[in-house]
């Protein structure tokens, strides 16, 4: 289904400012429709060139004028608080002028146009109302507003104050003061008119109070009915801590100015927001919804308690690990037995390794760590452990981005062990370069090679990969490719990895191929030395921040 900005830039000539002032009304209109107990449908003019067949030649008039090709609906709204009168979805539907006579009426006469008599087109009775969207001088649309009469009944005390409220409101869309002018776009989980709404007068006193409203009140420790009460007033009362506030709640809920806030007592934690209702330049009333957010926020609070526990664990972990280390050194120390003593200087780099993953979870909210510092690490500690007469300063090229910690953790050892060996058996005792070559692909990005370095030569993946999207490459789905490069002396002839009784190459398979499901090529470099390509899936959880790592 296309989206209110596609259609609004396909169909129309409105611009990114009335682009915007739209979308910061469809953010909001919720509101309105369970308020109207009503549907909502926002139509926007056709350009000229867009014009039915039966449309075209005739001259196109401007915004003052008293007609339009036609129209197409940008956005559709239903009620929670009563029956819609569109089940069907009316997104992207284009009429020609005449078929919505409401609507070129209110188009054309830049005011608010009521039917009397409903409408059964559809077999069920509509009242048809239809109200201009103004931005400014320019009227940029009109709202259709369709109420589904076939359960109507006699109306309580609390329908005559939401539709009432609506009736304001729908005034402030005609004059074009709603949604407020600079107002940011109301958050998601604001109060919704179902959780509570309370109605002020011009003096923040209350008039009417829901019934989820009055619970949610006692909930704070009020247990007076609040109409006629000063909202403001009896709300910081039941909020005073003796510290003070940022703004008193006196004034911030007296239905001056749209804001939200949040509000705590007894135990109870309420969320407020205030919609001032100003008609004609006027500020007539105000309604307040509120919320109660208590169990919401409690979770949260112990959300940040079990991050900030985990957090200190991963700290722990790092020193502890740490001081394994450094035992392990001073063991290695006192060996007068050279393997002995080379066995705990690996043992003590791959220690190191994983602590610093550890060291760097316990710095950031959540189990995703940006790899590229710990890539930059691992290499760094490669270089000064090297021999003296291994002349070689390893470098990164691409970037690994943002991990988590279960993929993390095994691929910076898996990287440890790689750069020792191409150090150790590679680059021994000579000049040379060594490479760390990083590079993440998916999402119809097209397959490359990172830093020129042949990635996509004949590793075990390849084909398979190749097949899985045809006449595409290696690039399905979201994946890692490392290449740890060399240009040493080379692979011996009969080398196997498979079959090799190296701890570290061992360790290395069991990482790359058992733990993260990856492939694990070795092959000689062009131009001699050696290239090892290490490449894993990445699932959603390794490509964005903000989700929680789940395993691929």
């Amino acid at each position: 289904m296309p989206t209110l900005t596609d259609l609004v830039r396909d169909h129309s000539d409105l611009t990114e400012d009335d682009l915007e002032w739209l979308h910061a009304l469809v953010s909001d209109w919720q509101l309105l429709a369970d308020l109207s107990f009503a549907d909502l449908l926002l139509w926007v003019p056709l350009r000229s060139a867009d014009a039915l067949p039966a449309d075209r030649g005739r001259r196109a008039l401007p915004d003052t004028g008293a007609t339009v090709p036609g129209w197409v609906a940008i956005a559709q709204m239903r009620p929670t608080t009563g029956p819609t009168a569109y089940p069907e979805d009316l997104v992207g539907k284009v009429v020609r002028t005449g078929r919505r006579g409401l609507i070129d009426v209110a188009w054309r006469e830049r005011r608010i146009v009521r039917e009397g008599d409903p409408e059964w087109g559809s077999g069920i009775p509509v009242r048809e109302e239809s109200i201009p969207v103004r931005r400014g001088p320019k009227v940029l649309g009109v709202i259709q507003r369709s109420t589904n009469l076939s359960s109507a009944r006699t109306p309580s005390r609390l329908e005559l104050t939401y539709l009432q409220s609506a009736s304001d409101l729908a005034t402030m869309i005609c004059e074009g003061t709603f949604p407020a002018p600079g107002e940011e776009p109301n958050m998601v989980r604001s109060p919704r008119v179902g959780d509570g709404l309370m109605r002020l007068d011009r003096t923040g006193r209350v008039t009417y109070a829901s019934p989820n409203a009055q619970s949610a009140y006692r909930r704070l420790g009020y247990p007076a009915d609040l109409v006629g009460e000063s909202l403001g007033q009896i709300t910081a009362e039941l909020c005073d801590t003796g510290e003070p506030m940022e703004e008193a709640l006196s004034v911030v809920l007296s239905g001056r100015a749209p804001r939200e806030a949040e509000v705590e007592s007894s135990g109870s934690i309420m969320q407020l927001r205030v919609i001032p209702l100003v008609v004609s330049g006027t500020r007539i009333a105000a309604i307040v919804l509120c919320r109660d957010v208590t169990e919401l926020r409690w979770r949260d609070r112990e959300l940040l308690t079990k991050d900030a526990t985990i957090r200190e664990i991963h700290h722990r972990v790092k020193n502890n690990l740490q001081t394994v280390a450094a035992l392990l050194r001073l063991q290695a120390r006192r060996l007068q037995i050279p393997e002995g003593r080379a066995a705990l200087d690996e043992a003590v780099r791959r220690v190191g390794s994983i602590a610093i993953v550890h060291e760097t979870l316990s710095h950031t909210p959540d189990e995703l760590i940006d790899f590229d510092d710990i890539a930059d690490r691992v290499i760094t500690m490669a270089g000064e452990v090297s021999t003296p007469e291994t002349k070689v300063t390893p470098k990164r090229t691409g970037s690994f981005g943002v991990l988590p910690a279960e993929v993390a953790t095994p691929l910076a050892m898996a990287l440890t062990e790689l750069l020792q060996n191409a150090l150790e058996h590679g680059l021994t005792n000579r000049f040379g370069t060594l490479e760390v070559v990083a590079h993440r692909y998916g999402d119809g990005e097209a397959p490359r090679d990172p830093g020129g370095v042949s990635v996509w030569g004949d590793w075990p993946g390849a084909d398979e990969h190749a097949r899985v999207v045809p006449d595409a490459g290696p690039a399905s789905g979201r994946r890692l490719v490392t290449v740890v490069t060399d240009d040493g002396i080379g692979l011996p002839e009969d080398f196997d990895v498979e079959s090799s009784n190296s701890l570290g190459l061992q360790i290395v398979r069991t990482l790359i191929v058992g733990e993260l499901g990856g492939h694990l090529d070795f092959r000689p470099r062009e131009g001699g030395g050696t290239e090892v390509v290490v490449d894993i899936p990445l699932g959603d959880a390794q490509s964005s921040r903000r989700q929680p790592p789940r395993t691929t």
